[in-house]
């Protein structure tokens, strides 16, 4: 199972971000779970300094920008 996280205020790039996230794990045939994280704390506990963000199995994968379909996909391939 890939846990990934999306962290932000649910502004329209984080929901853009989940979008992308889902459907390039689906895309791979993943089995998969995302979570959207819009608590400030617990954005700041993981270490978050920009929003959106993205992390995968605990580690920040990127963040500041909305990932493309594709670019997710190469980090979950």
């Amino acid at each position: 199972m890939v846990d990934i996280k999306i962290f932000g205020s649910g502004c329209a790039k984080c929901v853009k971000l989940a979008e992308n996230a889902e459907t390039a794990a689906k895309g791979l045939g993943l089995d998969y779970s995302v979570e959207k994280v819009t608590d400030q704390n617990a954005i700041i506990d993981a270490g978050v300094l920009m929003t959106p963000a993205l992390m995968v199995d605990g580690k920040v994968r990127s963040s500041g920008k909305v990932l493309s379909e594709e670019q997710v996909r190469s980090l979950l391939a």
